[in-house]
């Protein structure tokens, strides 16, 4: 039988699904489905955190509805800056509209923290410096401490996915700096995740792509146990 999965993704994401596609590849009973809502821009203003109301969201997930998905994943990351009980609340709303099973990429991630105790992460985005600093503060209401960070400074949601590997190396490395218990890719339009066991062997430190970690929460939610293998992150072998 086949598992169906639902993913709700940002507008202008370029990377999640073909990483996503690339992940399940060796799962021929596992099939990934998307549905797209408008985000173009990564910001602190009104305008730009409106763009995760609920109910662009909801409309998305109810034509996923459509095609009989087992589980729902909100695939971004956009609790991390606007608080983890939006994402509670929104996996609620989610399963009461559709009757799936729902999960969310941050949701999935603290699942993880809590798991392997991680306390301490070293944090690695594309976005501005005070998208950053929230993010911080709500990881350590959450118990979770930025040990070290690198941001890029872009605002502009489709040009994360253009970052390269050569950038996304430097910026692990001064994540790892910090002594973190982990070190977290967070964006879900950010190529990381081909590149985890490289920096995992590298630098001797998990690390977690959000890419990875959303699917990982979407196949637990369904009662695969999640991805269950180390080329995406030791974490979720």
């Amino acid at each position: 039988m086949t598992l169906r999965l639902g993913m709700l993704t940002p507008s202008s994401n370029t990377v999640l699904e073909p990483v996503t596609a690339a992940m399940l590849a060796g799962m021929p009973d596992v099939t990934a489905h998307f549905s797209r809502f408008r985000v173009t821009e990564i910001a602190l203003g009104r305008a730009a955190l409106g763009q995760f109301d609920d109910e662009p969201m909801l409309a998305a997930a109810d034509l996923l509805g459509h095609a009989k998905v087992d589980v729902v994943t909100w695939n971004g990351t956009s609790a991390s800056w606007l608080g983890l009980d939006r994402d509670r609340a929104l996996a609620t709303r989610i399963s009461d509209r559709t009757g799936a099973r729902t999960t969310t990429c941050v949701l999935s991630l603290f699942d993880l923290f809590a798991r392997h105790g991680i306390g301490s992460i070293g944090l690695v985005t594309p976005y501005t410096g005070d998208v950053q600093a929230r993010v911080a503060e709500v990881y350590g209401r959450e118990g979770v401490r930025v040990a070290a960070e690198s941001h890029l400074g872009i605002a502009d949601n489709f040009s994360f996915g253009t970052v390269d590997a050569a950038t996304l190396d430097r910026q692990v490395a001064a994540a790892v700096a910090g002594r973190p218990d982990a070190v977290v890719i967070l964006c879900t339009n950010v190529a990381g995740g081909p590149h985890v066991a490289r920096w995992e062997a590298e630098h001797g430190v998990p690390v977690l792509d959000s890419v990875a970690v959303a699917l990982h929460g979407a196949l637990a939610a369904a009662g695969r146990g999640g991805l269950g293998d180390a080329r995406w992150g030791r974490l979720l072998a």
